[in-house]
């Protein structure tokens, strides 16, 4: 698994789109045992605290130290610097398994192997993430010229599995079909400024190139913002959900 995101974590936290409520809700609609859940590759945190607001108890993990550090924290969450696919947990031992935006950083076979040893017969796997931001044609131009010319070659290539909505990936497990969700905010020009400086191309085209491309399309991204304090920004939720079944 790499780690593209330690520098800086206090950005990604800040400026990452967290998921939308009705998937939580959601959530509930499955036949889980809320009990243990793990959030694997949890980042900052915010999928485990939402998380724990229904399990017993949460263990997240993450190969980042820092992203920990800035992780947030209740009661019922144990954080723990593990990898994806070689933790310390029990066999059989939790009701879910979920992995937000990370699951194209993982050895595939070595992290389902982890997901088999570790979730009870007939327990859930939800892989999770969001798509590309959309927002409006003026500035939805401006960004993907900036994602796929300017950044094109800087992204790792396990990116294209987002790119692909997570229909490529590899998928051994009793698959369920799910409803379609997005995570919608209010933004303003500086908080999408912002999450365009926590890309991890962005960070490679900076150690390459000694200045920061987002900067460069900044009075265009003004120009086509307009006026307007905050627009209307949209993610469109990635999901796939497998029963594991022994």
């Amino acid at each position: 698994m790499k780690d593209n995101f330690s520098d800086n974590s206090d950005n990604y936290a800040k400026y990452r789109p967290a998921y939308p409520t009705d998937f939580y809700e959601y959530l509930h609609t499955l036949p889980i045992q809320f009990t243990n859940a793990w959030d694997c590759g949890t980042g900052n945190g915010q999928v485990a605290i939402e998380l724990a607001k229904a399990f017993k108890h949460v263990y997240a993990t993450d190969i980042s130290q820092s992203q920990l550090n800035n992780a947030v924290n209740a009661a019922n969450i144990t954080y723990a610097l593990q990898p994806a696919e070689a933790t310390n947990f029990k066999n059989n031992f939790f009701d879910l398994i979920i992995t937000a935006q990370a699951v194209h950083w993982f050895d595939f076979d070595k992290f389902y192997a982890e997901v088999n040893r570790t979730g009870k017969n007939n327990s859930y796997l939800i892989i999770l993430g969001y798509g590309k931001i959309e927002i409006e044609p003026k500035v939805d131009e401006i960004i993907n010229h900036l994602y796929k010319d300017t950044l094109g070659s800087y992204w790792d290539k396990e990116r294209k599995y987002i790119d692909e909505n997570y229909q490529t990936i590899p998928f051994p497990f009793d698959e369920i079909e799910t409803p379609q969700f997005s995570s919608i905010y209010l933004w303003t020009l500086e908080q999408l400024q912002g999450y365009l400086n926590t890309w991890s191309a962005v960070k490679h085209f900076i150690k390459v190139n000694k200045y920061n491309p987002v900067d460069e399309i900044m009075p265009a991204l003004k120009m086509a913002w307009g006026k307007q304090n905050q627009k209307l920004v949209k993610f469109p939720l990635l999901l796939r959900i497998g029963q594991i079944r022994k």
